[in-house]
């Protein structure tokens, strides 16, 4: 397959002038695929707009270095558009698919799903990917004859499935939402444009989410070290990354520590990117898809880690979980923010005309059926500033969430 700045596409890869186009049919660009529209409708979104201010792992004001879930969003997805270019798929949709991947993200971070999901026990609960679909389709309100951004068929369904199928063959649901069943907002959406929720999603949209992967692994890495959460002698429990410590050594005795982080983020990168290249030849020589349909149809997905790569990422998500994620100042701050969004949701709860009129406007009070998913909608689509402010207007005190990390202490 060709390399470099040459584009092509495969014939596996999604044309966009095959698209199964929009719910809401518009006119052709003149000089833009759907899928470039698709891009582009994102990126103006004020959903993505607010992903500025809203946490990756460390709070917005821990500093300016670490990643924000904007960062990481453009990480992923140059990522993506790599991935997309060396296996011949459409690198346009490839990158919309990234773009949008975390627009359903709450303030916080994980912890503000989580304590999203709590507070909707019982209402459907909260899954971040089922909120982007509900942005995309209902609640940015940019256009004068249309809800949401009316993305194409094929951007809808890789960004519902990129993690995979959501229902089995038999038509039941996959392991991941055996308990809780699939989130209202996907089923009511597919009912009225079927996403074909048994199948995988396009290629495009696979490898996505591997550079979703990819960009987490190294970029959380990089922030821990910069943060001092761990050393760069204690990687060595990972033998992949001890593999790379050891090259790094080898090619540049002395190197100071701050390029030594560096060049090993980018090895990560690197080693990772060039893997699920030859790992997704392979798949794809093994199956020889005629078009993205038959990738979709395939009994696994055609992108993917080799068995010796997604070891690895396995062991770095364990050692980033251990050392990162559960670390006591992380922690903290989590508890911390999670009593905002518990105390918002509450707060609301028994006055929602507490909202915002656009918000609270046609609500009958507390126990309107509407209210719990209104409210769930308000609080995930606010930045971490504006949750914080939000809490100081409605409480005497607001939890503090700055910190000042030491090495194996709490804050």
């Amino acid at each position: 397959m060709r390399r470099g700045g040459e584009r092509w596409r495969a014939p596996y890869g999604s044309d966009p002038a095959a698209s199964r186009g929009r719910l809401i049919p518009e006119p052709a660009s003149p000089t833009r695929t759907d899928f470039q529209r698709d891009r582009d409708r994102v990126v103006h979104s004020a959903a993505f707009r607010r992903l500025k201010h809203k946490t990756q792992v460390f709070v917005h004001h821990e500093g300016d270095h670490y990643r924000t879930r904007l960062t990481h969003t453009l990480e992923v997805s140059q990522i993506a558009r790599a991935l997309a270019r060396a296996l011949g798929l459409d690198e346009d949709l490839a990158e919309a698919l990234a773009l949008a991947h975390d627009l359903g993200h709450t303030p916080f971070g994980h912890t503000g799903e989580d304590a999203l999901h709590a507070c909707m026990a019982g209402h459907g609960g909260f899954d971040h990917n089922a909120q982007a679909l509900r942005l995309v389709t209902r609640l940015e309100r940019r256009y004068a004859t249309f809800d949401g951004l009316n993305l194409t068929w094929e951007t809808l369904e890789g960004l519902v499935k990129h993690n995979g199928p959501l229902l089995t063959r038999a038509g039941g649901p996959t392991p991941h939402y055996a308990a809780g069943g699939i989130p209202a907002a996907i089923t009511e959406y597919d009912a009225v444009n079927d996403l074909e929720l048994a199948t995988f999603a396009g290629p495009e949209a696979q490898v996505a989410a591997l550079a979703d992967d990819i960009a987490y692994d190294a970029h959380d890495l990089d922030d821990g070290l910069r943060a001092d959460l761990f050393r760069l002698e204690d990687l060595d429990e990972v033998p992949f990354l001890a593999g790379l410590r050891a090259e790094i050594a080898g090619l540049y005795p002395g190197l100071e520590r701050s390029r030594v982080v560096h060049e090993l983020a980018r090895r990560v990168i690197t080693r990772f990117v060039e893997d699920v290249i030859a790992e997704t030849e392979g798949r794809l020589a093994a199956l020889r898809p005629a078009d993205a349909a038959a990738v979709r149809q395939a009994r696994a997905p055609v992108a993917a880690f080799s068995e010796a790569v997604a070891a690895a990422d396995r062991d770095i998500k364990t050692f980033l979980f251990a050392r990162m994620y559960r670390h006591p100042g992380v922690m903290a701050v989590r508890r911390r923010a999670a009593a905002i969004v518990e105390d918002l949701f509450e707060a609301f709860r028994r006055d929602p005309g507490r909202m915002p009129e656009e918000w609270s406007a046609g609500l009958k009070g507390p126990d309107d059926p509407r209210t719990p998913r209104r409210i769930a909608d308000f609080i995930a689509g606010m930045t971490d500033n504006y949750a914080v402010s939000q809490h100081r207007r409605l409480f005497p005190a607001t939890p503090d969430l700055h910190w000042v990390i030491w090495p194996g202490t709490d804050t």
